[in-house]
């Protein structure tokens, strides 16, 4: 009896739906029949669909059974290799791929065609002819929109992409109005890139001309996700087609687009500004059904994928806040060019953000304005990827291809990504496959590079008018209807560009300044005046209490309970470490209502074990974060160790900062000169934010900095690099000796009425220094020093005065007493920026017997704050330096080495006549 005979028992439309089931997710098959799937496979694999296999599987399985086997292997190489073949590409033939989906690949014939085969039900048909499932899978899979998604390995999120796409042949549906809309806003974008065309001739703008399509999309989104109820918009764009964007979708007027283009200067003196395409906006708009919608549009640089990490930043900060019920509320939306996400490594490192606990964000849609060209560079010479959007597949999103001359489905495409994302909280990413029309600029002549191609593009309606001729056809407007509104959206700039000359100069709105309505701006002369940050000794008590006490009913690792309960001891034996001066900065803080928000790699702990803001359970990991029980009312205290990234997470932390004034943010470096894979975020957001765009920002950078013996890579915080984009009033640097300074500059950042960057250079093996400890009355009755006098010195014995940052101070302080010099007075520089310049003529006026001043410090010559200081202070160009030689290279490998140059230039500094620099 043939061992298959079964198989004619029973219903055929069974074996297609759970061969189906097995080839999305052979677990989910019940074991017997995944090993007969398992099998069949393995002969159709080994010896074709037709030939024998082991046991005689494929010639004992009945003809029907086996061609619906091979009709849902039809099904499934269109849903895993359809995108390849779709018409998505307006202006250029698609490139080849083998194999095809021809029906002959998959062991069926044209003469199955007519045949009804039950796979048909698994896409939604009933019972179908192949040649009906055929022109399904073909709507589907193979017209204006491709779609990824096969590698999903979530099977209820397959099941609802694959409903969500049998839905009309995933084809739109829209109603008359609704078409009429999108006609109107593909009209604004095409019209308002044609006027500007006209009135500013050759001027950069980088036109949206070849993806207008984008802004009936971005609209359709805002609408649908208000019904959602999303209450805010969160977006990051380069600069092709944000002037459109800014305008047809944000509302910013026109009429301060064009004050931009005309080039007036700005109302502000200390305000630089940017170019108009970089700026950002805030505005609040309501859609059609009456709904409130917050929008922004963050500032960028034009280092394209940059903004990335920041929008992800400004979404989290929006999501934790406390009214904000469901953090979903909070919509990111990144839109990317081609070149850029393929081959800039930061969206990398933004999409390994996207499910971890401290950086995700419920789902960014990502949206590619792709037109097949960076720059001068064709895609071919631009990635090694089929698609410039592969990168999404590392968080298994899926991907949606559109082509962007086909309107309609543009906006499909985007409500189903934006259904996505609300219904799963995850990434989805749109590639919207368009062209360029002009050059990278409105300059650039593209034909010197792509001839062929801009030879095509010089024939292309634009989608507006492809649009309009399809409307007119199904009879849904006249041919009337788009000369009128094209008219009358002129005739609205027109009237805007006439009031904008009547205005002599250029206002910049703050972004998001509902957030900043309680700050101030301020010069350097107020940066340098004292902020009250003491604090009562009670509720330090407090605070060290709860931060000493583990629970009582669990187990911990003795050696972290130990050091927990030394906190306690420290307090009571007045002797605060440097971790104290965090824990208590931190506890005063929250305790005042201001959330703490740290992060970076091994934050946690500390890459030096000094911090344990989080303790683990020894038989279970839970974690205990004693900061979190301060006080009742307290603010939120959160630290995340971070992925191993440093552009990416710098980006997050200061977006975050950014939308979230009143939180103490804090980015700390594994060690200091890591920072240096962040420092485009450094020199475009960090150093010149405010100054190009409006935007403060608290951003606290914590630097491990100091020469150990450790090499090159383990000793420079390169606080040179810092310090050289030091300017005016843009941003904080310290390098504080004393925990009670760190304590009180920490407090500063917040207890000030306004928001500067501070970068912190911070130790090492100061973390357990015994002279570097602070009493409680330092902590509650000081305030930050920005110089620390030498309080053994007698100023009529000073005969040599040696001003120094940072460390160096107990390396120097260790060799003044070891040689008894009461003759040599050790000032210690705690703010380098800006530096206290008056306190510092001060101290040259009190040792004014001193006839040898000397800068010293530990980093060579061309490096540290010594041409900081000869920059910043007239008096230092008489100073001696001491310093290491000029070196390419912050510290030799070798330790020996390391201490023989350390200890040359502590000799000099108490001895003239060893001057290193000369050997």
């Amino acid at each position: 009896m043939d061992k298959y005979s079964f198989l004619n028992a029973a219903h055929t439309a069974y074996f297609a739906d759970l061969y189906d089931q097995y080839l999305k997710n052979p677990d989910s098959v019940e074991p017997s029949w995944r090993a007969f799937f398992q099998g069949y496979d393995f002969g159709a694999e080994t010896y074709g669909l037709e030939g024998e296999i082991v046991e005689g599987v494929s010639t004992q399985i009945p003809e029907q059974v086996q061609k619906e086997f091979q009709v849902v292997k039809l099904i499934d190489g269109y849903r895993s290799r359809g995108h390849l073949f779709t018409k998505t590409n307006p202006v250029r033939a698609r490139r080849k791929y083998a194999p095809t989906l021809e029906i002959e690949n998959f062991g069926l014939s044209q003469n199955d065609l007519q045949t009804k085969f039950s796979a048909g039900e698994i896409i939604g048909l009933g019972s179908a002819t192949l040649q009906n499932i055929i022109d399904h899978l073909e709507s589907i899979y193979c017209d204006s929109i491709g779609i990824e998604y096969m590698y999903i390995r979530q099977p209820e999120e397959i099941d609802w992409i694959q409903k969500k796409l049998n839905i009309n042949d995933n084809h739109p549906k829209f109603s008359a109005d609704e078409k009429k809309n999108i006609l109107r806003k593909l009209n604004e974008a095409v019209s308002f890139e044609t006027f500007l065309h006209t009135k500013y001739v050759g001027q950069k703008r980088f036109s949206l001309e070849g993806n207008e399509s984008l802004i009936p999309a971005l609209d359709a989104m805002i609408e649908k996700a208000a019904n959602y109820g999303v209450k805010e918009f969160v977006m990051g764009m380069a600069h092709r087609g944000r002037l459109s964007t800014l305008t047809n979708i944000f509302g910013k007027s026109a009429k301060d687009i064009f004050s931009e283009f005309d080039g007036k200067d700005y109302e502000e003196k200390v305000f630089d500004g940017d170019v108009k395409y970089h700026l950002g906006w805030t505005s609040d708009r309501e859609t059609d059904t009456g709904k409130k919608i917050n929008l922004s549009i963050a500032p960028n640089p034009s280092h394209l994928e940059t903004v990335g990490a920041v929008v992800e930043g400004i979404s989290r900060a929006k999501q934790d806040r406390k009214e904000i019920e469901d953090p979903s509320q909070v919509l990111p939306i990144v839109v990317h060019g081609d070149a850029a996400i393929s081959g800039q490594g930061l969206v990398y490192e933004v999409v390994q953000m996207a499910q971890l606990d401290g950086y995700k964000t419920n789902g960014t849609v990502h949206i590619v304005v792709n037109n097949q060209i960076g720059f001068t560079t064709n895609y071919l010479d631009g990635r090694s990827s089929t698609y410039c959007t592969d990168v999404g597949k590392v968080t298994l999103s899926p991907v949606l291809h559109v082509n962007a001359d086909d309107a309609e489905a543009v906006v499909h495409a985007t409500i189903f990504a934006l259904d996505f994302r609300m219904q799963f909280k995850r990434d989805v990413f749109i590639d919207l496959l368009g062209y360029r029309k002009y050059g990278h600029n409105e300059g650039d002549e593209p034909k010197f590079t792509q001839p062929l191609l801009y030879k095509a593009i010089s024939k292309q309606k634009n989608p507006r008018d492809i649009y309009a001729d399809r409307l007119i056809a199904e009879g849904v407007i006249d041919e009337g209807h788009v000369k009128k509104i094209e008219t009358d959206y002129k005739d609205q700039l027109e009237e805007k560009l006439v009031d904008s000359r009547k205005i002599e100069k250029t206002k910049i709105s703050p972004f998001m300044q509902e957030q900043w309505k309680d700050f101030v701006r301020v010069d350097e002369k107020e940066m340098i005046k004292s902020v009250d940050t003491k604090v009562s000794k009670d509720v330090l008590k407090d605070i060290t209490k709860t931060i000493s006490n583990l629970p009582e009913d669990k187990k911990f690792i003795r050696k972290i309970q130990r050091l927990v309960e030394s906190r306690q001891t420290m307090f009571d034996e007045n002797r605060l470490d440097w971790a104290m001066a965090e824990h208590l900065a931190y506890g005063s803080l929250l305790s005042e209502g201001f959330n703490v928000r740290i992060s970076g790699q091994d934050v946690e702990r500390g890459t030096f074990s000094h911090r344990h803001a989080v303790v683990k359970v020894e038989d279970s990991e839970e974690e205990i974060i004693l900061l979190k029980n301060v006080s009742k009312d307290q603010g939120q205290f959160n630290i995340y160790n971070s992925l191993l990234s440093e552009y990416g997470v710098v980006g997050f932390d200061y977006g975050y900062a950014m939308a979230s004034p009143n939180t103490l943010t804090i980015w700390e470096a594994q060690f200091g000169d890591f920072s240096n894979g962040a420092q485009i975020m450094i020199d475009q957001y960090i150093s010149s934010g405010e100054d190009k765009w409006k935007t403060q920002n608290g951003l606290v950078m914590l630097l491990p900095h100091g020469y150990e013996g450790q090499g090159a890579e383990h000793s420079s915080g390169r606080m040179e690099r810092y310090l050289q984009v030091c300017a005016k009033d843009n941003m904080y640097v310290a390098d504080c000796t004393t925990p009670a300074n760190m304590f009180h500059l920490l407090r500063r950042q917040m207890k000030a009425n306004y928001r500067k960057p501070l970068v912190v250079f911070t130790p090492k093996s100061l973390l357990r220094h015994p002279k570097v400890v602070s009493t409680v009355d330092e902590f509650a009755n000081g305030s930050f020093q920005m110089l620390i006098d030498d309080a053994n010195a007698k100023a009529s014995k000073v005969k040599t005065l040696v001003f120094v940052t940072g460390k160096f101070y107990y390396d120097l302080l260790e060799e003044q007493e070891k040689l008894g010099r009461n003759d040599v007075a050790l000032v210690r520089i705690e703010q380098l920026f800006p530096l206290p310049v008056d306190d510092i003529k001060a101290i040259l006026e009190k040792y004014k017997n001193a006839d040898d001043v000397v800068w010293a410090q530990e980093e060579p010559r061309n490096m540290g704050a010594y041409s900081h200081m000869l920059m910043h202070l007239e008096e230092a160009k008489t100073w001696r330096a001491a310093s290491r030689r000029p070196y390419g290279a912050p510290a030799a490998g070798s330790s020996v080495r390391s201490k023989i140059r350390h200890q040359e230039v502590i000799d000099f500094v108490f001895d003239k006549s060893k001057d290193n620099q000369k050997k």
